[in-house]
């Protein structure tokens, strides 16, 4: 068989595989909707227990590799995230969120690795490079669970965030003690320091002169399936260039998803484009991790976790015990620092809400086959994996809902959802009454439909009547959605002109003047 029939061959194979995949996670996404148990289990981890399954009866689906989850499914699940985070509501708590995402993950490593070090001799070197691998928290499941409860999203913002950015600091934290754990590198403060900063200033960087530079790109034609392909491009080439530059690729998308998202969206797309990126990316988000939460749990080898139960034990104390003590004193400090009222329910949901995930599994699968302790260390963190989305991510909701930091999320949805029929159904009752000199149909027809339209309108005011009377603070929240539109208009104006050629001059100031309204206004 020659070269290249193996390629075809192999290629072929790979592709078997990735519709076997997709099939079973597509099943698995519909078992909630004919068995109601299910819906009180998140879907990523309804994911990873089908995936536990199919490994205990020694199915294998596909192999992961660190290329696989870090080059082709890391980039776009940081680049959805990024793309739908607010800046506004970011930056007011970016305080808190650096302090967890920076000081937490140093924490983490050195607690984790102290103490596999000191209970169970592990080698100081492998053991921080477990610390490590364990860093980065992944609260998809929670997140999600958080926007189907209703919980603030203040909570939301402040657990999402410190998840964006310390995956980027567990990445660059992993990269210098591998090197110590090989005997090729010494960790000395003065250099560590210099190379932190040189890795996420080159991320920043690269991050930074993608997303403007896109943004200004868009705003020279009106192409929504270009745009759309544009981002795409912008999460995977970011990633790359800024990894062969010798920074952080997670922080470079993690940059340009912000600068987009933020920025990019507002000043180059139009209305329509940017909630048809929106929707692919929320596609995309839920496609990948669809594929990774099953991976997770088919890739378990059981024989191997049982071998190592003790430092999968000693692993996860020292995990919990560092996460309580860089959630609730880093918390204590933000709140001394900046006052940033972080209640202890908020930290609480924080601290066992720290899920482990792809990134960590990632960087176990990173670990050089010249190390001998490496299957250790893979076992170990698929263990910690294991027990943080099975026990604390299954555990979450109930102490939600006990604590029931919920506040008004759910009655201003369904507040909204009511004004975008009202707002939909003025349309349809205005095209109706514009439309009666077409010949062709019946008039009394018209005079049909627009009744039954009017019967509507009307049921439907009192539903909003009644929802205003029973939750006065719907009136300040609806004052409040209205300027956010005006000022979005504004916005989108600008933008229209500068594409017409008619602004390119003024544009930046004045976008400045509604973007700090438009922050000042955020909720």
């Amino acid at each position: 068989m020659t070269t290249e029939t193996l390629a075809e061959v192999a290629i072929e194979q790979n592709i078997k595989q990735f519709l076997l995949v997709l099939s079973v996670s597509l099943s698995i996404a519909t078992l909630p909707q004919f068995f109601s148990w299910f819906r009180q289990i998140p879907y990523t981890l309804l994911l990873v227990i089908v995936g536990l399954g199919l490994a205990f009866v020694d199915v294998r689906l596909v192999n992961l590799s660190p290329q696989l989850i870090l080059t082709i499914f890391l980039p776009p699940l940081l680049f959805e995230a990024a793309w739908n985070m607010e800046w506004a509501k970011l930056k007011r708590d970016l305080v808190p969120i650096m302090l967890f995402a920076i000081v937490g993950v140093v924490i983490s490593v050195i607690g984790v690795g102290l103490a596999l070090n000191q209970t169970a001799g592990v080698t100081i070197g492998i053991a921080l490079l477990l610390g490590a691998c364990v860093a980065a928290t992944d609260p998809v499941s929670v997140i999600a669970l958080f926007r189907e409860l209703g919980v603030e999203k203040r909570l939301t913002i402040l657990m999402e965030g410190e998840s964006l950015f310390n995956d980027g600091i567990a990445v660059v934290a992993f990269s210098f003690v591998v090197g110590f754990a090989l005997g090729t590198d010494t960790l000395e403060l003065q250099e560590l320091i210099a190379r932190f900063f040189t890795v996420v200033g080159i991320g920043i960087g690269c991050g930074c002169v993608v997303g403007f530079g896109i943004s200004y790109l868009t705003q020279r034609f009106d192409l929504p399936l270009v745009e759309q392909s544009l981002t795409l491009v912008s999460a995977y080439g970011t990633y790359i260039i800024t990894e062969d530059l010798g920074g952080s690729g997670v922080i470079g998308v993690v940059t340009t998803g912000l600068v987009l998202g933020n920025f990019g969206s507002r000043i180059g797309m139009q209305p329509s484009t940017r909630l048809a990126v929106t929707q692919f990316w929320d596609f995309l988000a839920f496609f990948v991790n669809s594929i990774v939460f099953l991976l997770i749990g088919d890739q378990i080898k059981f024989e191997d976790l049982g071998a190592n139960l003790g430092l999968i034990a000693i692993t996860i104390a020292a995990m919990i015990v560092t996460r309580a003590i860089a959630i609730f004193g880093l918390g204590w400090l933000s709140n001394i620092l900046v006052k940033s009222e972080i209640s202890w329910s908020d930290e609480l949901i924080l601290w066992w809400g720290g899920l482990r995930g792809s990134v960590a599994i990632a960087l176990a699968l990173s670990v050089p086959v010249t190390l001998p302790e490496r299957t250790t260390i893979v076992s170990v963190v698929f263990g910690v994996v294991l027990f943080t989305l099975l026990v604390q991510g299954l555990t979450t909701k109930p102490l939600v809902t006990r604590l029931e930091p919920l506040g008004d999320q759910t009655i201003r949805q369904e507040y909204l959802e009511a004004l975008a029929r009202w707002t939909a159904l003025n349309r349809v009752l205005q095209h109706l009454s514009q439309a009666t000199s077409r010949p062709e149909i019946d008039p009394e027809f018209y005079r049909y439909q627009e009744a039954l339209v009017e019967g509507q309108l009307d049921n439907l005011q009192q539903d909003i009547n009644k929802l205003r009377n029973e939750h006065p603070q719907l009136r300040d929240f609806a004052v409040e959605q209205l300027q956010a539109e005006l000022l979005a208009i504004e916005a989108d104006t600008y933008a229209e002109l500068v594409r017409g050629g008619r602004l390119s001059d003024k544009l930046p100031p004045m976008l400045e003047e509604v973007f700090q309204q438009m922050n000042k206004q955020s909720p």
